[in-house]
């Protein structure tokens, strides 16, 4: 069922999903945009929070453009799942966990300032699991970070941008590392965050702000809980489908209404032949079936097999861990 909030809070959660002020009192200048005063936006931000429908104000980054990461999965005996999954989200560096409808049941994402650390943390969850995970890293994504208004729409896809990385300096993945960790609620958050640095609050505005166009920076902003909003019905959908077709299919599938995240991945030989990936998100499972039925539809999708993966519980969302000094709260 779909959250109802007053308009205040459906303003913040609507509107600055992304592009949050880069200035020095941001909140201050949302509520310049709502007509209301910045102690009460933070206070109500405070709130969102506590209530658990957003999980914090910060970044989010472009796939691999700072640090590593990649999907994986176990298949988890069902009378240890929870505590598999307790396991796993303990690992550093570990910020989303989901139960999915399938025998690979836990899926997860791990992520670390380098390939060497993520293949530390699979390593580790065999070892003290005693079962195979399967590693599926990004090859590429089709579209990334979409937004989930309450109003039941979807936000326009986002074609990825390209990533300049060239532009990074030393420091910049200690400021990453703060902001995809979440951002102070307070007056001047930028202020808190270069205290911690040893910067200038200017240079940290600078900074943020060239990350920001270089790409490197995904978006920034108020970062949701969709389930806690209403959209509960999670689908990730997994198409198996030859590289020389992904080309002409992805962009299609990315493209297609409801379809909200869209990747390309290496598939595991004799185990997981899938390479191209979507997530569906709606408000009933019967609308997230019926996404999925018209994006097989598409023909660049004409005669691929694929399989659905609702999801049952998320044991775990955060920020992804960036730099080797912290892992995200």
């Amino acid at each position: 069922m779909e959250w109802i909030g007053d308009p205040i809070d459906l303003g913040l959660l609507d509107n600055w999903q992304r592009d949050l002020p880069i200035v020095p009192r941001p909140f201050a200048e949302i509520g310049r945009e709502l007509s209301r005063p910045e102690a009460e936006i933070l206070e109500r931000l405070k709130k969102l929070s506590a209530s658990g429908r957003i999980t914090r104000v910060g970044a989010t980054c472009a796939p691999n453009s700072v640090s590593a990461s990649t999907l994986a999965a176990l298949a988890a005996p069902a009378e240890q799942l929870e505590s598999i999954a307790e396991l796993v989200g303990a690992q550093p560096g570990v910020n989303h966990s989901y139960e999915r409808e399938n025998h690979w049941n836990l899926w997860f994402v791990a992520t670390g300032p380098d390939r060497r650390h993520i293949d530390k943390v699979l390593g580790d969850i065999e070892r003290q699991t005693g079962l195979r995970v399967l590693d599926l890293p990004l090859v590429r994504p089709f579209n990334v970070d979409l937004g989930f208004r309450l109003n039941g729409e979807m936000d326009r896809p986002l074609t990825p941008r390209p990533v300049r990385k060239e532009l990074l300096q030393d420091g910049d993945n200690d400021l990453l590392q703060a902001l995809t960790s979440g951002m102070p609620l307070t007056e001047r958050p930028y202020l808190e965050i270069s205290a911690t640095l040893n910067w200038s609050e200017e240079h940290v505005l600078e900074r943020i702000s060239v990350l920001q166009d270089a790409g490197i920076i995904s978006r920034l902003g108020v970062i949701v809980r969709h389930r806690a909003l209403g959209w509960r019905s999670n689908a990730m959908v997994v198409w198996d489908i030859t590289s020389e077709r992904i080309d002409e299919a992805g962009p299609a599938l990315a493209a297609h209404p409801g379809v909200t995240l869209c990747y390309e991945r290496s598939p595991v030989e004799h185990v997981w032949p899938y390479r191209l990936y979507c997530m569906i998100h709606a408000q009933a499972r019967t609308k997230a079936l019926d996404t999925l039925t018209q994006a097989s539809l598409l023909p660049e999708l004409a005669n691929v097999p694929y399989r659905i993966l609702f999801s049952n519980r998320c044991f775990k969302q955060t920020g992804a861990m960036i730099s080797r000094q912290g892992a995200a709260a």
